[in-house]
């Protein structure tokens, strides 16, 4: 058996298929290793393959007219991007870039093309779990687009417990080196107001943050201080 083929499986988008199928993915991927702060791949390059994370993380981000950044995402183990990255001819749609030490596998997308086209079992497992992954990422764009800071600051630290939290007396810590210049990019706002917002949170006793790690003391009370 493949040693990639436990990676794969943490992969949503391979969830339905058999061991079989998962090795025949595996064959055609390509294991890479990024040091810190390396760049995968650019905004606008052609897309060539698409990536999942073994361990390590990565942020995707775009930057607009006037050089300020805003992060897409944060991914971890298990994480593929770009997420139509096997369905879309189109460049890419954002730069990737390790936050840590990062090993991933590349699958080369002609050679998933290929693949998909021999074998169509495949090809309708993967399109009906790209289905909820498209619905997944529409909600988060209107959350931004609807939703005032404090709610997207919270919707924000809710997704990242649920992706990347685990839970320790109580609390669920986060280990991520995320800083607050990077949740201002996350929810499109100024390092100012999230700031502002961080420091009322640890007030009340609800969050703590540091360079490494977040920690939420108390979900509930999160998501009431979003509406108060």
């Amino acid at each position: 058996m493949s040693q990639l083929i436990p990676h794969l499986r943490n992969v949503s988008l391979f969830r339905d298929l058999t061991e079989e199928e998962l090795e025949r993915i595996a064959a055609i991927a390509i294991p890479r290793s990024f040091p810190k702060k390396a760049v995968i791949f650019n905004e606008g390059g052609t897309r060539e393959a698409v990536y999942v994370i073994i361990d390590g993380l990565v942020k995707t981000f775009k930057v607009d007219e006037n050089g300020h950044e805003q992060i897409i995402s944060l991914l971890t183990t298990g994480d593929m991007f770009p997420h139509t990255g096997f369905f879309d001819q189109s460049p890419y749609p954002a730069t990737a870039e390790t936050v840590v030490p990062t090993r991933v596998f590349a699958i080369p997308v002609r050679s998933f093309e290929q693949l998909l086209l021999s074998t169509p079992t495949i090809a309708v497992k993967v399109l009906r779990v790209l289905g909820a992954k498209i619905r997944e990422l529409q909600e988060k764009l209107q959350e931004l687009s609807t939703q005032d800071v404090r709610h997207r600051l919270t919707a924000i630290l809710l997704r990242l417990a649920a992706t990347h939290g685990s839970t320790q007396n109580g609390a669920v810590v986060l280990r991520l080196p995320v800083t607050h210049q990077d949740l201002a990019n996350m929810a499109g706002t100024t390092r100012e107001s999230v700031n502002r917002l961080l420091n009322d949170l640890r007030r009340q006793r609800i969050l703590d943050m540091t360079r490494q790690h977040i920690i939420l003391y108390d979900v509930e009370a999160l998501k009431a201080w979003a509406n108060s």
